[in-house]
């Protein structure tokens, strides 16, 4: 008996490793010979497992390390995103529907990411339309507080989703996806700690690890990265020169629309409090000096500049991970970040609660 138990404990590790994902799919109005395939979607030209269609349906066969997200093409034109392991699973569908709204069954983590794009996507494209019409200035008053609401929602459904989900890999996946959405980095370690060893061994897992890694640099509360540049004038400036100040590091350029604007109200802001220990270093992603000093001369910037006129390739930016403009960290006196991205009046309310006392 005993000898049984140690044969069959031999075998249950071998018979884990055997296990693959076989996906099953009836499809109406499929063609013979479709081909049918699974990729990887940090990969597109990495095929995980590929088949062809016969009497309306598919069997394809694939080996993965963890569960992970996919895309799942069949023919030329349809395609969507699966979330799969190792796992039976069985598709239903139509070539006259949306592949997204084909039915998947056999796998809770699958019905986990449908659960995802229908609570949040929806919210992104929100999100996305509001962004647009801010940055277009076509959208009209209230939009800040419209970013806000939804920004708000997004956390609250955030948390609920991963209460509800920690031992789920798309919970590891939410998290991630919406980490731009907050720069409060207790928080979301606090979220990713929820979460178990399957939620975090995995693909998106790791990708997670590395982001709060990432969230920790200039973090709100840390000190900020020292550098230094050239000014208009060829003088080497550096960041720690203005230790003993508040001061808005304000990464920007000539060429970028939503910075233009947003300097009318940095210049206000600007006047208003710069004889209560406060300025604005400005840092250009231009990579041509002329057309950086006109918009320094036409927009009133008389705060310093500094730039090496490399564009997105500027070694400032490049330091502190700048990937869109107009982009603001406000440190105080000691080097501390206080906040980031404070524009227009939020930016002036800040200063206010630091500065108007004194």
């Amino acid at each position: 008996m005993n000898r049984l138990i140690f044969f069959f404990a031999l075998m249950l590790p071998l018979c884990t490793m055997a296990q693959k994902l076989t996906l099953t799919g009836t499809v109406d109005g499929l063609p013979d010979n479709t081909d049918v395939l699974l990729i990887d979607l940090e990969n597109s030209s990495s095929t995980i497992g590929t088949t062809k269609s016969k009497g309306g349906g598919f069997v394809l066969s694939a080996k993965l390390e963890a569960p992970t997200i996919l895309g799942l093409m069949v023919g030329d034109t349809m395609k969507t995103a699966v979330f799969l392991g190792n796992e039976n699973v069985k598709v239903a569908g139509s070539v006259k529907t949306k592949m997204d709204d084909w039915n998947f069954t056999g796998s809770k983590t699958q019905d986990d990411f449908t659960e995802f794009q229908d609570v949040f996507i929806p919210k992104f494209e929100k999100i996305n339309q509001v962004g647009m019409e801010l940055q277009s200035g076509t959208g009209g008053e209230g939009l800040n507080d419209a970013l806000k609401t939804q920004i708000d929602e997004i956390q609250k459904q955030v948390d609920l989703f991963i209460t509800k989900h920690p031992s789920s890999p798309v919970s590891a996946m939410v998290i991630l996806s919406t980490i731009g959405f907050t720069e409060d980095v207790a928080l979301l370690e606090k979220r990713a700690a929820m979460l178990g060893k399957d939620a975090m061994a995995t693909a998106m897992g790791g990708q997670l690890k590395k982001a709060l890694v990432d969230a920790r640099f200039n973090a709100v509360g840390s000190i900020a990265t020292d550098f230094m540049q050239k000014d208009t004038s060829g003088k080497e400036v550096s960041l720690a020169q203005f230790r003993g100040k508040y001061v808005l590091v304000d990464f920007w350029a000539s060429w970028c629309g939503p910075c233009r604007r947003e300097n009318v109200n940095l210049v206000k802001t600007f006047k208003k409090y710069k004889d209560k220990d406060f300025t604005v270093l400005g840092v250009s992603l231009d990579e041509e000096k002329e057309p950086w000093l006109a918009a320094i001369k036409k927009d009133a910037l008389t705060w310093t500049q500094v730039s090496d006129l490399k564009g997105w390739e500027n070694e400032v930016a490049q330091k502190y991970r700048i990937t869109a403009i107009p982009r603001n960290f406000l440190l105080g006196p000691d080097g501390k970040i206080l906040a980031k991205d404070l524009r227009g009046e939020d930016l002036e309310h800040k200063l206010a609660e630091l500065l108007d006392k004194k």
